[in-house]
């Protein structure tokens, strides 16, 4: 299928760390992966654009949510535990991409349905080779 013919991917990227947005951004580009990529920088806001909650009435619905954990406001789980216990949301799937190695992590978000755990690598080669 001709990328330019299809509709992008909606991706809501969860994540705090500019530089790491930056980046995730920067290697979708790269990759040519025909996507459309809204930013939440807190756990609160990704809640209001998943609910088109004020400022974000209008948020386009994403078809994928990359999801760290660490978070300020409204810590990650409680984002995952809150997608996956709505209706109207806990379709959607979730990639946790998070540099938390912890295996309690790992057990407790697959537990909430997370679709997928990633660990970001500190490793500037390696973090661009996870995100492709």
């Amino acid at each position: 299928m001709n990328p330019t013919m299809s509709n992008p991917i909606e991706i809501l990227l969860v994540e705090d760390n500019p530089g790491d947005v930056r980046l995730i951004k920067d290697v979708f580009k790269d990759a040519k992966i025909f996507n459309s990529m809204q930013v939440a920088y807190d756990g609160e806001a990704a809640m209001d654009i998943l609910r088109k909650l004020g400022q974000y009435k209008d948020a386009v619905n994403p078809d994928l949510i990359l999801l760290d954990l660490n978070l300020p406001k409204k810590d990650g789980r409680e984002v995952l535990r809150e997608i996956k216990n709505d209706e109207r949301l806990k379709c959607i799937p979730v990639v946790i991409l998070t540099t938390s190695n912890a295996e309690e992590d790992l057990i407790e978000t697959y537990k909430m349905n997370a679709n997928c755990y990633i660990t970001k690598p500190v490793d500037l080669d390696q973090f661009i080779n996870v995100v492709k």
